[in-house]
């Protein structure tokens, strides 16, 4: 079985449905590429679905950048109930008759947006001592956590009907739409739980450019490869910064280049006669490497050997 695994590099913008892990989507799409290397980037819990993007090969190097990145979701909230977990997935704590206006509800809403502190709820993938935080819930043990501060873009009201009530969220890394929709409940004095989650975007990324997994099942193994973005995807915002073969070695063989690229300091996307060939990083003239392609990196070392042969 292992000779039917293949090379492949790309980004795929995964649908992911109802009730299936982050995990278990990112084996059945490995599994139906054949990819020898694949990793998702950005947990979405079981119950939520949306915007899952899965790497493939020397994509992974580079993926790291969407933890870090704006998402946005749209989100269903159950007014008036809490649970145990914060979603439909707990079992009901309390349920309390809802009795508030519109003009209350677009008070509290307005709280909501900008900079807001948040507690990490326990059932999360956060970490704890090496282990997630939903391992410790699950043997009945409250870990202390911090507060952390995120901040909320945007948050729209798109329906509100008796206990029900339809968000839109576009928000920092870091942020619980569980927790948010916890909190607007608490401060309407009346709880409530997070119902539904559906990712819609992470940075420039959009659901409406995704597939899902029937799509991709029907797909001939061509069409399927005609899904995958470039690894370039992954960074639209970074400086370019072209250079020529012999930087390009020098880069990959540990130097670092002097150069007046009049570029801001920070991180470089690197481009070679070739095209991308990794991301480096700018302070004043000095541009050294942080991740090069397999490929470049190999290129360098065999040249390197046949100038010692030599």
């Amino acid at each position: 079985m292992a000779g039917s695994w293949r090379k492949l590099d790309g980004v795929l913008l995964f649908d992911k449905p109802k009730g299936l892990s982050s995990n278990s989507a990112l084996q059945k799409i490995r599994r139906l590429f054949s990819a020898e290397k694949a990793g998702h980037t950005g947990t979405l819990d079981p119950m939520a679905t949306g915007l899952l993007p899965v790497c493939f090969g020397e994509a992974t190097k580079f993926s790291s950048g969407l933890l870090d990145a704006d998402k946005s979701y749209d989100a269903s909230l159950r007014l008036g109930q809490t649970t145990t977990t914060g979603d439909a997935e707990g079992e009901i704590v309390s349920e309390i008759a809802v009795g508030f206006s519109r003009t209350d509800l677009d008070r509290v809403l307005m709280q909501f947006r900008g900079e807001i502190d948040q507690m990490p709820p326990m059932h999360s993938a956060l970490k704890f001592q090496g282990k997630p935080l939903y391992e410790y819930i699950r043997q009945g043990i409250t870990v202390e956590r911090s507060i952390r501060r995120v901040k909320i873009y945007e948050l729209t009201l798109h329906r509100w009907s008796g206990n029900e009530m339809d968000i839109s969220v576009r928000c920092s890394k870091g942020t619980y739409v569980r927790t948010l929709a916890e909190d607007i409940g608490n401060a309407l004095g009346c709880g409530a739980h997070l119902a539904a989650l559906r990712r819609t975007a992470i940075a420039h990324l959009d659901l409406k450019d995704a597939c899902d997994l029937e799509a991709l099942i029907s797909m001939t193994e061509a069409e399927r490869e005609a899904r995958l973005l470039p690894i370039t995807c992954l960074m639209p915002d970074m400086p370019r910064l072209n250079l020529d073969a012999k930087e390009v070695m020098r880069l990959a063989q540990g130097q670092r280049l002097g150069l007046d690229t009049g570029l801001p300091d920070g991180k470089l996307a690197l481009y070679g006669p070739l095209g991308f060939v990794g991301t480096g990083k700018q302070e004043g003239r000095r541009i050294s490497s942080e991740r090069l392609l397999s490929s470049v990196a190999k290129q360098a070392s065999l040249k390197e050997f046949t100038e010692v042969v030599e």
